[in-house]
């Protein structure tokens, strides 16, 4: 049964964790996390008025091993959640509107938003498509307390974009991640700095950063099943058994963090990977998927005024076996056929021998600001060539504009370039 259009609030109320005033002055660190709601299922109702109040989800599709990247949360109930087969979320909620991603609006998108976070602060760490990190201590005099500035650019997000998002203020990174989550969607939760153990005590050990399936298996074997019960138990024990992910973990429980932000150039990898719909060992679907992705890994470089010398190759055999091989070149780059190259070179000991390949990534990492006039030197013929496939795909979408080979092998399902 479909539910009718729920209102979207214009402000969210702040959550405080117990102290009256929900702010600290005394604090020297303050720290905004910010998660877009539901990010490309949001779009699309934004952009389709009738798809508003139903279930939607966006992801590849359900007979190419396709994946859920969002659902919306009129299809969670439905037990349907990213990461999820699409065919799984087509069996859970059949009646869902399901769409195919838009990555280019999607970026477009992703470029407005933390144009507007960059009005509030220099000290943006873009984390992905959807979600950032703010630092903005020192900010007060400029946007006022930290709630009120967190406020302040809730509501900037949804007058200019119409989409919610969610923030969490806290005196770390981590706290920041983990409050941003606890009101979703359209929520506001600032961290007391007198009040953070009590604030951890009752949340589940996944919450904690690295706390992945099997971690959380052998803590919970352990008896500690919450982040309080994780603080109380010897640390000792905890490096014993873990090593220094025990100690990384043990001070989490407590609330601490001292990580900075990674800005701009510091951003460690930008890469794209693709799952095929069927196991291949076809020499020309893994050729156009490669040059398939890099060129997405490309443009999202030339986007973010990145370059990098580190190309990376990820690859996963049917039989699950994933292994990574790379390349630093004395340059950098940010050229789609430089990366295309490197990747086929690195790509082509692991062909024959009756290879079956489930996944293919690429990656660049090592990266520097490609303003250097001797940068790319050897290849500089190509610059704009890719500069006018970047305008062109802006102006008419990514299918706009093809190599010939794409055309020939259409590359499977892929996921939107990431950041690491």
């Amino acid at each position: 049964m479909l539910t009718a259009p729920v209102p979207v609030p214009t402000t969210a109320p702040v959550i405080d964790c117990g102290s009256p005033l929900c702010y600290n002055a005394a604090v020297s660190r303050w720290i905004i996390h910010l998660d877009m709601d539901a990010f490309f299922a949001a779009i699309e109702q934004r952009d389709h008025p009738e798809y508003r109040g139903h279930p939607v989800v966006v992801g590849g599709e359900a007979d190419r091993r396709g994946v859920v990247a969002t659902a919306s949360y009129e299809a969670r109930p439905y037990g349907v959640h990213s990461a999820m087969p699409t065919a799984e979320a087509r069996r859970r909620c059949p009646h869902a509107i399901f769409l195919l991603p838009d990555h280019h609006k999607y970026s477009q998108v992703s470029r407005q938003i933390m144009g507007i976070l960059h009005t509030f602060t220099p000290l943006v760490e873009q984390v992905s498509v959807d979600e950032a990190f703010l630092d903005i201590t020192g900010c007060e005099r400029l946007f006022g307390p930290p709630p009120e500035m967190a406020r302040r650019i809730q509501e900037r997000v949804l007058q200019e974009t119409q989409l919610t998002c969610s923030l969490g203020v806290a005196p770390n990174r981590f706290l920041a991640k983990v409050a941003s989550d606890l009101r979703k969607p359209a929520g506001l939760v600032v961290v007391d700095p007198n009040s953070v153990e009590d604030f951890l005590r009752d949340l589940p050990i996944e919450k904690l950063w690295g706390v992945g399936e099997v971690t959380a298996g052998a803590l919970r074997r352990l008896g500690l099943t919450t982040v309080g019960r994780l603080a109380a138990y010897p640390r000792e024990i905890l490096e014993e058994r873990f090593g220094e992910h025990g100690r990384h973990l043990h001070a989490l429980a407590h609330g601490q963090d001292d990580s900075e932000l990674t800005l701009g150039a510091q951003r460690k990898s930008l890469s794209a990977e693709t799952t095929f719909a069927r196991d291949t060992s076809d020499p020309e679907l893994l050729d156009a998927t490669l040059l398939d992705l890099s060129e997405r890994v490309g443009q999202r470089l030339r986007e973010q005024a990145l370059a990098g010398s580190t190309i990376v190759l990820k690859l996963r055999f049917a039989d699950f076996r994933t292994l990574t091989r790379r390349e630093t070149r004395s340059e950098p780059t940010s050229e789609d056929l430089v990366i295309y190259h490197t990747a086929h070179r690195l790509l082509q000991p692991h062909l024959g021998a009756g290879r079956q390949f489930r996944l293919l990534g690429v990656g660049v990492s090592n990266f520097t600001a490609p303003g250097q006039p001797t940068l790319f030197a050897a290849s500089h013929r190509q610059r704009p060539v890719d500069a006018a496939l970047d305008q062109i795909r802006a102006k008419h979408g990514d299918a706009a504009l093809r190599r010939a080979r794409l055309v020939r092998k259409t590359a499977p399902d892929g996921k939107e370039p990431e950041t690491d």
